[in-house]
């Protein structure tokens, strides 16, 4: 057996590293926490992260400075997931820019968090070992790549679509499930987090704004199709990179 994935949660706030290293070690997962960047770089000496969950806002070295200075390092390939306030777009951005991997706002639940860890897990060991240090910021499908870090959908024809939370998160959930069935339930665990009115309903809904940013046919979608009894699955295949030219047969 494999041993657990190394988790290494930063943020200065103790009650949120108490409560995601219970929730994370819950699940499985190895965690190390630490409070500033004196703390970040100690346990990185000690033994080997698979991942960083990183808050942007720390006293004195900030999340963003500390991924500068963690991409320079031999310590460069190893994933980051930012933490942000939920409006700092400006801050999702430059972490994005500089190496990060994923963000996620807050307020977020804890099982959001997990199946954004699990992603970039995934993500990351996709690539060569000789790439391992480069960033999976484009998600290639048929005629379209989604932009983790605009948060935009670019078509092959050039168009680019914006994208609001709702439906950044939900494209992004089930371009990391694609070709998976994914159930109602798991997909108001991701959206609750963003929203407190999100209801089994307002999913089916989501779906149907989805589609028409794809140009999907509503009677026949091709990409985010309907399981009867079960829920959706994303029938495409996805290829994650690092250059947003990359395209893959429709």
């Amino acid at each position: 057996m494999s041993p657990p994935d190394h988790i290494l949660v930063v943020d200065d706030d103790p009650e949120i590293r108490r409560l995601l290293a219970q929730q994370l070690e819950r699940q499985g997962l190895r965690v190390s926490t630490a409070a500033q960047d004196r703390e970040f770089w100690a346990v990185l000496a000690q033994s080997p992260v698979d991942l960083v969950v990183l808050d942007v806002m720390l006293p004195g070295t900030d999340g963003v400075a500390l991924l500068q200075a963690l991409r320079r390092g031999p310590h460069a390939a190893v994933p980051v997931i930012m933490l942000t306030a939920l409006a700092d777009d400006v801050d999702r951005v430059i972490g994005l820019e500089m190496g990060a991997d994923d963000y996620v706002p807050k307020p977020f639940t804890p099982r959001e968090l997990l199946a954004r860890i699990r992603a970039v897990l995934r993500r990351a060991r996709m690539l060569p070992p000789g790439q391992a240090a480069q960033r999976l910021r484009y998600a290639h499908f048929g005629d379209w790549t989604l932009d983790l870090a605009e948060r935009s959908l670019v078509h092959a024809g050039g168009t680019v679509t914006p994208l609001n939370g709702a439906e950044f998160g939900l494209l992004a959930f089930l371009l990391d499930h694609a070709q998976q069935v994914v159930t109602r339930d798991q997909l108001l665990v991701q959206l609750a987090g963003r929203d407190a009115e999100v209801f089994d309903r307002s999913i089916d809904l989501r779906v149907s704004r989805l589609r028409k940013r794809l140009g999907d046919d509503a009677r026949e979608p091709g990409y985010v199709k309907t399981v009867r009894h079960e829920g959706y699955v994303l029938a495409r295949e996805v290829r994650w990179s690092a250059d947003p030219r990359r395209r893959v047969p429709a």
